[in-house]
């Protein structure tokens, strides 16, 4: 990163949190910092949420120009294929390859998992059929748990 954590703006994607039972909850116990890790407290100089189901709902200008200016996306838990179908539809994902020379990517759980060839999902969504599990970008897979 290349500067204290205390220099850093951080933008948190909920987004596949959404995808497993409790989810609302679930956000709001990783953003309080109270389900055991702490991705959002560690002291960041700004945090911020990216919503990836808002994006297509707005002008690409007004969440896109926030990206060069982050150091960290902290890129949560949940649902593998739903993250992924979010990444893609928002236009996240196309953005992602270029962003991430500059950016630190920290993924948990599912935020890792779909920046491979794996990929998961818990089936509680209404997603097309033919929807990825990932995106698959590097050639190797991991399972954190």
């Amino acid at each position: 990163m290349g500067k204290p954590v205390v220099e850093a703006r951080a933008l948190l994607i909920p987004t596949a949190i959404y995808g497993v039972a409790g989810g609302p909850d679930l956000l709001r116990r990783v953003v309080c910092g109270t389900l055991g890790d702490p991705f959002c407290e560690l002291g960041w100089k700004s945090l911020g949420l990216l919503e990836l189901t808002a994006l297509p709902t707005l002008k690409k200008e007004i969440w896109a120009d926030l990206l060069p200016e982050t150091d960290v996306l902290l890129v949560g838990g949940g649902d593998c294929q739903y993250l992924t179908y979010w990444m893609q539809r928002s236009g996240l994902a196309a953005l992602l390859p270029g962003l991430l020379e500059k950016m630190v990517y920290i993924g948990l759980s599912a935020g890792s998992m779909i920046l491979t060839r794996y990929g998961t999902t818990f089936g509680n969504h209404t997603l097309p059929e033919e929807t990825p599990k990932s995106p698959g970008w590097p050639d190797f897979a991991i399972h954190p748990h």
